[in-house]
């Protein structure tokens, strides 16, 4: 009876460990790790006006890494990229949640704190401030996109070099970011070198108007996107805009176009088909063989 309850408690122990934050990887080492922005703290906290918890004043990029049990492994990554106008990450629903459920699904998952603007003691009250005048937001957030799409290639193209570390396979990490961080997803998959090929592309209601002139690369990889039609900043077109790229490319895509959802549903439940993307998005996945050990 003694061994038999180790033996329960051990495999309780497994169980609880998968999709449990593991570690914490700097994405620069070195002179890479100076931030062009400076360097200040990082900060997480509650947001009141998005209701969610957020981190804020990242100038250095980490990956946080959320591993799938042994059994449940399949070899396949996927990088995530939060969303948060490039002034903070919404960093539960649209990161931890979202990687947790991957990780279930058997994938190991990277959850990419990437960098955003210079903000002070609330970046979600300031973005609904500088929202409402575009030339200021354009003004405040403009120089980095660059960076963050920057660590986002550096991202796929960390863990696809460290992938036997993770039991994953090179060809087989993808990326997913949600409005900012899909913007980030989509410059990933417009302008990545052949050592950081992502296998899929899942921007979630991204806003792809600040990259200029995309052409969708000969080799670009299948793309996944889902946003909603009532769209509170009208970005639905700019999947429709991504989605139409691809396919006049003769390339592999899959739109999710739901009639209400608005923005930044992530993994936040509204009763609403649009609740349901993440299951499309296994589907998906599944579709390509990447759900397959």
């Amino acid at each position: 009876m003694k061994l038999q309850m180790v033996g329960m408690l051990c495999l309780l122990g497994l169980a609880a460990g998968a999709g449990v934050a593991q570690e914490v990887v700097p994405l620069y080492s070195g002179e890479q790790a100076a931030s062009a922005q400076g360097n200040y703290p990082e900060k997480e906290y509650f947001s009141k006006a998005w209701k969610a918890e957020v981190v804020s004043n990242v100038t250095k990029p980490t990956l946080t890494v959320y591993r799938p049990s042994a059994a449940s492994r399949n070899g396949s990554g996927v990088v995530i990229c939060p969303g948060g106008g490039f002034m903070a990450l919404s960093i539960a629903n649209e990161g931890t949640e979202v990687a947790k459920w991957l990780a279930s699904k058997g994938m190991t998952a990277f959850i990419l704190k990437y960098r955003v603007a210079h903000t002070g003691e609330d970046a979600t009250q300031e973005f609904a401030d500088l929202s409402k005048d575009s030339q200021k937001f354009q003004e405040t957030v403009g120089s980095v996109i660059p960076l963050a799409i920057a660590d986002g290639l550096a991202a796929v193209t960390y863990v696809r070099q460290h992938a036997a570390q993770w039991g994953i396979s090179p060809d087989r990490v993808g990326i997913i970011g949600f409005s900012a961080g899909g913007t980030v997803a989509a410059g990933v998959g417009l302008r990545y070198s052949p050592e950081g090929r992502p296998a899929f592309v899942a921007p979630i209601y991204p806003a792809v108007s600040s990259l200029k002139d995309p052409t969708a690369p000969a080799d670009a990889p299948p793309l996944f996107l889902a946003a909603a039609s009532d769209d509170a900043f009208g970005l639905e077109m700019d999947s429709i805009a991504l989605y139409s790229l691809w396919t006049k490319s003769h390339q592999s895509a899959e739109l999710h176009m739901y009639a209400k959802g608005g923005h930044g549903f992530g993994m936040h439940a509204q009763g609403l088909p649009s609740d349901h993307w993440i299951n499309r998005f296994a589907e998906w996945l599944e579709m390509q063989g990447l759900l397959k050990k």
